[in-house]
């Protein structure tokens, strides 16, 4: 299965995105240091080297900030499992595709790792970074529908793809936060990650492909 193709981006487009993951880096950074509290939008643009006007051409609050970063975690992910071999089964293929998105890589140092970290620490102290975070799981879950409709050979649209998505999801969520939460290094998101889907076998097992007509 081929990776989804992202459309070219124009020169302009280009800077704009890198304008905005600096910034999305930056909050992510100083939000784990600080805490959301101790943050305000102005530490924010001030770090990143912008005005305060564009801050907020990108972002409506200092909490959309980090939207960004976490949709490119999801992303990442996706894009790894929608690149899958075809007649993987799918078992392996969310453990390999996981553990490729939540290990240190050229572009995803483990510095952003420990500022990912910190981050989703700040999370349950701060209704408000808690909404983008489920906002950009509902959007990695969604994105997840068509890529293991593929996987599995079933509709995006049938009970069991949109059941695998749900689980999916939630099993990635939970190993992620429960990394946050502890003092494991970097590779643990990735071992908390695999034993999630292992103990999820029974969910994640093949469902039942439409026989031959």
């Amino acid at each position: 299965m081929a990776a989804p193709e992202h459309p070219a981006l124009s020169l302009t487009e280009r800077r704009k995105a890198a304008t905005q993951q600096e910034i999305a880096l930056t909050a992510a950074r100083l939000f784990s240091e600080r805490g959301a509290e101790g943050t305000t939008a102005e530490d924010i643009a001030r770090t990143a080297g912008v005005s305060l006007r564009t801050f907020y051409r990108y972002f409506r609050t200092k909490e959309d900030a980090v939207a960004p970063l976490l949709a490119d975690g999801s992303r990442q992910w996706v894009d790894l499992l929608a690149a899958t071999a075809p007649g993987t089964p799918l078992l392996p293929a969310l453990v390999d595709a996981a553990r490729a998105a939540l290990a240190p890589a050229p572009g995803r140092p483990a510095a952003s790792l420990g500022w990912t970290r910190g981050l989703l620490r700040a999370m349950p102290d701060d209704p408000a970074l808690r909404d983008v975070w489920h906002r950009t799981q509902h959007d990695a879950e969604a994105a997840l529908r068509p890529v293991l409709a593929e996987l599995v050979g079933l509709p995006a649209d049938s009970l069991d793809v949109l059941l695998l998505a749900a689980t999916a999801n939630a099993a990635m969520r939970v190993a992620v936060e429960a990394w946050a939460a502890g003092d494991t290094d970097p590779t643990g998101a990735a071992d908390l990650a695999e034993t999630a889907f292992r103990r999820l076998t029974g969910p994640l097992a093949e469902p039942n492909r439409p026989g031959p007509s």
